[in-house]
């Protein structure tokens, strides 16, 4: 019996000594949510004011001038997916998520996977291990690390490698995972068509049922000056939004996973104490009864 006490008395131990990291964790991960929110918090009107713009901008003057970026090519010959993760794991399924994003982006474009015409582009070193071993995707991993010094310079480098590849014609189609950050509980897996520019639809008007732009510009300089100019500036803008929105989501899941981690520490505590102290009656009571059969015995004798 002595040896099962020693057994659950070590377990409990154990927990323990797990429990102190994984409240540790959570307020390492808490420290760094604060910053991360309050840094997507203000971001994102912007970001989202800006993204309308631009829908609105290609869409009023589609036919007048000819963005390249807005362009959609008559077939998609080549793909690149961008896709946003940690680089690190122990944030629940934060980033498995952002992978089953992934792969349902590659199984809608299966005829190009198959032909070996999908590059990945991962940012986040646990994007590159989920892909690392397929042998029909190209992984671009020159902008894996972003994380480690999130900025917009830094980010920069990374959307004109996607902006060069698009008007170059390397990539005919440029998709977008990562995590939408909503609190600290729940995020939203999202995956977005970032190139070529969306138009925005707008609200049928007249009786002939046509759909019209939202909203009308007056251009000063001219249209083809300020669009080449504004488009590669705001999709910059939003490629940024989208790291702020993953950093703030990672942390926040890294969190709750922590609390719920430090929580089941307590509640296994619970039962292998309980568990602790019924061997340890159970010792005490055999002991006990070998004590009293001992001196009866003498006694008989």
């Amino acid at each position: 019996m002595s040896g099962k006490l020693k057994e659950v008395k070590d377990r409990i131990e154990s927990v323990k000594s797990t429990q102190q990291i994984t409240k540790a964790m959570k307020l390492v991960a808490a420290s760094k949510f604060k910053k991360a929110t309050d840094r997507i918090v203000q971001m994102r009107p912007y970001s989202v004011k800006l993204g309308e713009m631009l829908g609105n901008i290609v869409t009023a003057t589609e036919g007048d001038v000819k963005l390249e970026l807005a362009e959609k090519r008559t077939s998609i010959d080549n793909m690149l997916l961008a896709v946003i993760t940690s680089d690190k794991g122990l944030c629940g399924g934060f980033n498995a998520n952002i992978i089953k994003q992934a792969k349902l982006v590659i199984e809608a474009n299966i005829d190009l996977y198959n032909a070996g015409k999908i590059s990945l582009m991962p940012i986040g070193k646990k994007a590159k291990d989920a892909f690392k071993k397929d042998k029909n995707l190209t992984i671009i991993d020159e902008h894996l690390d972003l994380f480690s010094k999130l900025n917009f310079d830094n980010s920069v480098e990374a959307i004109e490698f996607i902006l060069d590849g698009y008007t170059s014609g390397q990539f005919d189609k440029v998709n977008v995972c990562y995590a939408q950050f909503v609190n600290a509980a729940v995020q939203n897996f999202k995956t977005v068509d970032f190139l070529p520019i969306p138009k925005i639809e707008g609200k049928a008007t007249g009786d002939d049922g046509k759909k019209s732009a939202k909203s009308d510009y007056i251009f000063e300089p001219d249209k083809f000056t300020l669009i080449q100019e504004l488009a590669p500036k705001i999709l910059k803008t939003q490629f940024y939004s989208y790291l702020l929105d993953s950093n703030a989501s990672e942390h926040g899941a890294r969190m709750t996973a922590m609390e719920n981690a430090s929580e089941n520490a307590n509640a296994m505590l619970k039962d292998l104490k309980i568990a602790y102290n019924k061997a340890r009656q159970a010792a005490i009571t055999t002991e006990l009864t070998e004590i009293v059969s001992g001196a009866a015995a003498l006694k008989g004798g």
